[in-house]
């Protein structure tokens, strides 16, 4: 794998040096107001590091998604926060 900042990479692309995978899916077309309801997620604040201890089946639940399962179960948790608050 190789660094490249995206200046080289949109250089490289009209050289023609990137193709997509021959494996690469296409991505869906979404519907109209596809994003109608979207939340912005505001990544600026500060995260504490903490030992959790989580089901194994949860934890493996998260994980299977992919990349990034810490973040996904961080917003599952920030959402039930801001759903608690709401009922106040």
């Amino acid at each position: 794998m190789k660094a490249a900042s995206l200046s080289n990479l949109r250089k490289m692309k009209d050289r023609g040096e990137l193709r997509p995978s021959a494996a690469a899916e296409h991505a869906p077309e979404l519907p109209d107001g596809f994003w109608d309801d979207a939340v912005l997620v505001n990544h600026a604040t500060t995260k504490e590091p903490i030992s959790l201890r989580v089901d194994a089946d949860v934890l493996e639940f998260f994980k299977a998604q992919g990349k990034g399962h810490l973040t996904r179960m961080n917003a599952v948790l920030r959402s039930y926060v801001e759903a608690q608050r709401a009922k106040r």
